[in-house]
């Protein structure tokens, strides 16, 4: 029996002990036909000493939920798994790159199609007035740069835009794109490059959000919307690096072109339960990674 750590919530955080254990569950469901067995472990036990994770075959944070409430840790602790040499799936400079959202603007700038973005470590009246004329939106969306679940992410129209100024941390700011509510958000799921399955998630009446906690819609689509999966393998490219697992969530504009969201590369949900192989994609790239 091949054994895997997987990384879970800092356990002094209550709001997520009763959720990983059933996710986690889930996943070792997928993992039983291959052989795999996993071990939680919490990441926050690993910050400065990687020892306790040397002797796994892999090590998997797919349970670090909540590592952007202590990002400043959280890169130290990829600092000390890099320098271990940790076999880590997903390797650890992918970790402490996907945990700014500024990585948008590092994949814009290799062509990867993303909305017009802002990024400030002080939103002022200007810049949102600014975002709000170029686009020509009525209205904006501003979240931390830094961030997860839709984590202090709000919703804006230009009356409203005063509150944003008080944040204090890097943000980000776009155009909201209306399509999310006729549309929705596309994820495709990859597992060692090759695509698993692909789900659309749209907010409930009223609602942006397209997260569970929030009501969000979510369901199965036999095959890629037009456009998504070229999209989706442009910016697998561009990160050019050995990835077990990738979420690439996307977002059509008014014009129909596929706009990038997220790529979800640390602790995405893989939506097993829509899943049509229940996660024996995920379980052979995780096999096919752990063969010599």
């Amino acid at each position: 029996m091949t054994h895997v750590a997987v990384l879970t919530p800092d356990p002094t955080d209550a709001s997520h002990g009763e959720l990983w254990p059933k996710v986690l569950a889930r996943l070792q469901h997928a993992l039983d036909g291959v052989g795999i067995t996993t071990v939680p472990t919490p990441w926050t036990e690993h910050v400065d000493d990687a020892s306790g994770l040397q002797d796994y075959a892999r090590v998997l944070p797919l349970l670090t939920w909540g590592y952007h409430f202590d990002h400043a840790r959280w890169l130290r602790a990829c600092r000390t798994w890099e320098q271990a040499g940790l076999r880590l799936a997903n390797p650890a400079q992918v970790l402490a790159w996907n945990s700014d959202k500024r990585y948008l603007g590092w994949l814009a700038e290799r062509g990867i199609a993303i909305p017009p973005t802002t990024w400030s470590d002080r939103v002022t009246r200007e810049q949102l007035d600014a975002m709000f004329d170029v686009t020509g939106a009525d209205e904006l969306i501003l979240k931390p740069s830094v961030s997860g679940g839709a984590w202090k992410t709000r919703r804006l129209r230009r009356p409203d835009a005063i509150d944003a100024l008080r944040d204090g941390t890097t943000m980000l700011l776009q155009p909201y794109l209306p399509s999310i509510e006729t549309r929705g958000e596309t994820s495709l799921l990859f597992f060692g490059g090759r695509l698993s399955h692909v789900v659309n998630k749209r907010p409930v009446v009223g609602e942006f959000r397209v997260q569970e906690e929030f009501g969000g819609l979510y369901r199965l689509l036999n095959v890629p919307p037009e456009g998504a999966l070229a999209l989706a393998e442009q910016v697998l490219a561009a990160i050019e690096a050995p990835l077990l697992y990738a979420r690439i969530d996307m977002v059509p504009d008014a014009d129909g072109r596929w706009l990038l969201m997220e790529a979800e590369l640390i602790e995405p949900d893989f939506y097993l339960g829509m899943d049509p192989r229940q996660g024996a994609g995920f379980a052979q790239a995780l096999r096919e990674a752990l063969t010599p």
